[in-house]
């Protein structure tokens, strides 16, 4: 009993655990050493494709939110269980629905999100030319006002 519990003293006043919000976890540099650079080059792939439920158009691999660190553990989980980039992805957008995607797919539902930038560029051009058009008829029409003398107006 006693060995039990000077093991678990020891645990828990190890550096490698702290208290992060209301729970006990490893800390991030321990977890690191034993991840090999081809799993943390994915989860950091993975981590700027997905957005922060909590922050403004934030990838959870910027994030600082509790939710980002959790999100970036269940990547971190899922790779290590031998998920591809493919299929943690579609874990992920099957929990939170698309609006997780900083890149949303092309659907039905998007497909405004996707046409307005084009749209807005057409519109903005084609007022442009008509004031274009309308300054040189403007224009045109006062320098042959000019030109005609009082009889031929």
């Amino acid at each position: 009993m006693k060995i039990i519990f000077a093991a678990l003293i020891m645990i828990f006043l190890s550096p490698s655990f702290f208290l992060y919000g209301d729970k006990l976890v490893f800390a991030s540099t321990s977890n690191k050493t034993s991840i090999s650079e081809e799993i943390e080059n994915k989860e950091r792939q993975i981590s700027k494709l997905l957005r922060c439920v909590v922050c403004q158009n934030q990838s959870i691999y910027e994030s600082n939110a509790d939710i980002a660190y959790d999100m970036r553990l269940l990547v971190r989980e899922r790779l290590l269980a031998g998920d591809n980039k493919d299929q943690v992805i579609n874990y992920i957008v099957a929990r939170y629905g698309d609006y997780i995607l900083l890149k949303p797919p092309f659907q039905a539902n998007t497909v405004l999100l996707w046409m307005a930038p084009p749209l807005m560029v057409l519109i903005a051009l084609m007022i442009v030319i008509l004031l274009i058009k309308n300054y040189q008829h403007k224009n045109i029409y006062q320098k042959t006002d000019k030109l005609l003398n009082p009889e031929d107006k």
